[in-house]
């Protein structure tokens, strides 16, 4: 795997952000959590006059392999299938990215499906899909460094166009699973407060899904985090783990969706844990055990909507609020311009 330079943000400006906070004309701390979010984004930007440049939304598919063991209440096909709506516009994801002015950006990391035929998917197919790792690795060493390289390639390429915040969604059927298990080996938290309904599995298939995720387990041999991180992960959850260290090597913020892409964050943060400091998290959703992967992050989301959708889309939910912490700094008067008594 490739190494990447990410630097913790330069603090030297907090004393003269936090006084340009509190002398906007409002009672102190009464913007409560846009005041934290503006602080992190003027510490990532190094200024008091932070800026949004034209917003990317990478989403990335791949099929599991687990998938085979029946950990999943919807069937692979689903993956491809939804790709193709969204080269239609007609899924979450596309009226989210239209809501908010962000650029959508289809990448097939692994998908177990010819899609060359959509030019508005971008073919980066490493595999047809994971091999089961019930068996062994889900992917080899190059498949591996093959994905992180990706996802940094695609973050070069929106940050060439001026981007300097990125928003990462997936697709991917059955991703829940080794997300569970990356929770669980990389936060030491016992596999069953990790393993969630996925898509919508009754209790008959929670229980077999948990017993499944347990033997793959027991049965691996794995030292290290980035061989945790192999033998487990999906093509399009380790494109985004390269695609988020790269954006914090390049200084841009990353907005955390869901389940999925807070474990990614979380494993990216066991191998460079200063990307958390880039990170800003979405919203937590309707998943078992996000709550909890959250709080392994010291993480405070942004929302609450009880979302389980995936692709990003709580993230783009999230946008809004961030947006408004950057208005703030630059559009809201001090006491002094606003001709206000300061009254503390």
């Amino acid at each position: 795997m490739r190494a990447f330079d990410i630097q913790r943000p330069d603090t030297s400006l907090r004393t003269a952000i936090q006084n340009k906070i509190d002398n906007l004309n409002k009672p102190r701390g009464s913007l409560g959590v846009l005041e934290d979010v503006a602080m992190q984004i003027c510490l990532v930007q190094h200024t008091l006059s932070p800026e949004l440049h034209r917003p990317c939304h990478l989403l990335l598919a791949g099929d599991h392999g687990i998938e085979n063991e029946g950990v999943s209440v919807s069937p692979r096909v689903v993956t491809w299938q939804q790709m193709v709506n969204f080269t239609h516009g007609g899924g979450g994801v596309n009226m989210f990215c239209r809501q908010h002015g962000f650029k959508l950006i289809l990448v097939d990391m692994g998908v177990d499906y010819d899609l060359t035929a959509y030019p508005a998917i971008l073919n980066r197919k490493i595999a047809r899909g994971t091999q089961n790792f019930i068996y062994g690795p889900a992917m080899s060493h190059m498949q591996f460094d093959q994905a992180i390289e990706t996802g940094a390639s695609l973050v070069d390429d929106c940050h060439k166009e001026g981007c300097n915040l990125l928003c990462i969604g997936e697709m991917g059927i059955g991703n829940t699973s080794p997300s569970s298990i990356w929770m669980s080996l990389l936060g030491g938290i016992p596999l069953s407060e990790c393993v969630g309904t996925g898509a919508g599995l009754n209790a008959e298939g929670l229980r077999h899904k948990h017993d499944v995720l347990q033997r793959a387990m027991a049965s691996a041999r794995c030292e290290t985090t980035e061989e945790i991180i192999r033998h487990f992960g999906g093509f399009e959850m380790v494109g985004a783990i390269g695609a988020m260290l790269r954006a914090a090597e390049l200084g841009m913020l990353i907005i955390i969706d869901g389940f999925i892409m807070s474990a990614c964050v979380f494993a990216a943060s066991k191998l460079y844990p200063q990307v958390l400091d880039y990170a800003i998290f979405g919203h937590c959703g309707d998943e078992s055990g996000h709550r909890r992967l959250l709080q392994l992050m010291n993480a405070q989301p942004l929302l609450e909507l009880r979302l389980r959708l995936g692709e990003g889309t709580g993230a783009l939910c999230a946008y809004p609020i961030i947006n408004s912490a950057v208005r703030m700094m630059n559009e809201m008067n001090n006491f002094k311009d606003a001709k206000i008594d300061k009254y503390f």
